[in-house]
């Protein structure tokens, strides 16, 4: 392997518009598990924002491999000075390092900043390239002495790559809606088991009884204003509990402008005045089935389940007028289930430089892969639907 990466070029870039966009996504969209928060505009919005940058904690240094004049390979990656905006916890990994007077920072992320939507991290022409380009990735953080690679959210072809380079797999839970093919709201309703149908139906009339009203639009239909509404919403959102939004005003600008293809906004409005807003993520490319994605939300005003309205009903209630096959809720949250979003597993891949910390991990990730596999078991007696006999 070692000698078939000698016939290869790899590059370091500290800043994404060093490939071009027309490579970078050509690459994207020949994965299995292509989705928007990968594509080129999306990252490099990120970065210009300055939203995912060195001042933030996300220095950026995207690889490359090349076979000749011809990209093969490509991955984001970030040196991190801190654990925030990734999801996949590693807290007590960093503290024991400090305990033992080491330094797990600087560290190397394979990832998206602040996005826990599962999908392809290692761009590549075919299964021989992905490996190639983690084994450059993982020989790049040997270089500079760091102290750990970590793979985020990836696809089952990432994973197989990093398991062929002896990398440790990580497995979280997510929760997410699949459409089966429900011709409306009321049907979808239908299928679930009493308890939840009555739940459901009680939030939603209690936010209609609060005179809230929803509009959706999407694309280049949503407006400026919208957009600008929406922020306003966002930063409350974060400012409420204590913390500075992760993105700023630009990354969204850039959206608007770069990415409008790819967002759905729901705005909620009580006596002609709006007081609330989620923004939707939205995917269809080729065959691939159509997937929309819960970002972001923020209100203006409080009103009693207001935030299930709009961050999953209203989404809901699109994604089944419009044929989407899949509406992903982001990272944790059981109480999901109680609309309908059931469990699935995601995965992440580690190297450790240390291989005393990288057996202590080891031991560690098969105690918490067999307490998540028991959660899991533990999810499914509650399943919301009607059980079939």
């Amino acid at each position: 392997m070692q000698k078939e990466l000698n016939d290869y070029g790899i590059r370091v870039h500290p800043h994404l518009k060093e490939i071009a966009a027309k490579d970078w996504d050509g690459l994207l969209f020949q994965q299995h598990s292509p989705t928007p928060f990968m594509r080129h505009a999306y990252l490099l919005a990120l970065q210009d924002s300055g939203s995912a940058v060195a001042a933030t904690g996300w220095q950026a240094q995207f690889i490359s491999l090349w076979r000749g004049d011809e990209l093969v390979g490509a991955c984001p990656l970030y040196l991190k000075d801190h654990s925030y905006g990734e999801y996949v916890f590693d807290w007590a990994w960093a503290n024991a390092y400090h305990q033992h007077g080491l330094n797990y920072y600087p560290k190397a992320l394979i990832a998206v900043p602040f996005t826990p939507v599962p999908g392809s991290r290692l761009l590549a022409k075919d299964a021989s390239s992905r490996e190639l380009l983690l084994q450059a990735v993982i020989g790049w953080c040997q270089e500079q002495k760091l102290s750990s690679l970590h793979m985020l959210f990836g696809s089952d072809e990432d994973m197989a790559a990093a398991q062929a380079l002896g990398l440790l797999q990580r497995q979280t839970v997510q929760f997410h809606w699949q459409n089966q093919a429900w011709p409306d709201f009321d049907t979808f309703l239908a299928s679930l088991t009493q308890e939840k149908r009555k739940k459901i139906r009680q939030e939603r009339r209690r936010v209609a009884d609060a005179g809230v009203s929803f509009r959706w639009s999407l694309g280049a239909d949503i407006s400026e204003e919208d957009w600008t509404f929406f922020y306003q919403c966002y930063e409350r959102t974060y400012l409420e509990h204590g913390n500075a939004p992760y993105l700023k005003p630009d990354f969204f600008h850039r959206m608007k402008a770069d990415m409008a293809e790819n967002w759905l906004m729901f705005i909620a409005e009580r006596e002609g005045r709006p007081i609330a807003s989620s923004l939707i993520g939205v995917h269809s490319h080729g065959t691939e089935s159509a997937v929309a994605y819960g970002r972001y939300w923020g209100a203006l005003e409080r009103v009693d389940c207001l935030h299930f309205e709009a961050c999953y009903y209203q989404p809901l209630q699109w994604c089944i007028a419009h044929g989407v096959n899949r509406f992903e809720g982001g990272a944790q949250g059981e109480h999901k289930m109680a609309r309908a979003l059931m469990p699935v597993s995601t995965h992440s891949a580690h190297w450790l430089a240390d291989p005393r910390f990288a057996n202590a991990v080891e031991q560690f990730l098969e105690r918490e892969g067999s307490g998540v596999d028991n959660y899991l078991a533990h999810l499914d007696e509650r399943n919301p639907f009607k059980r079939t006999t």
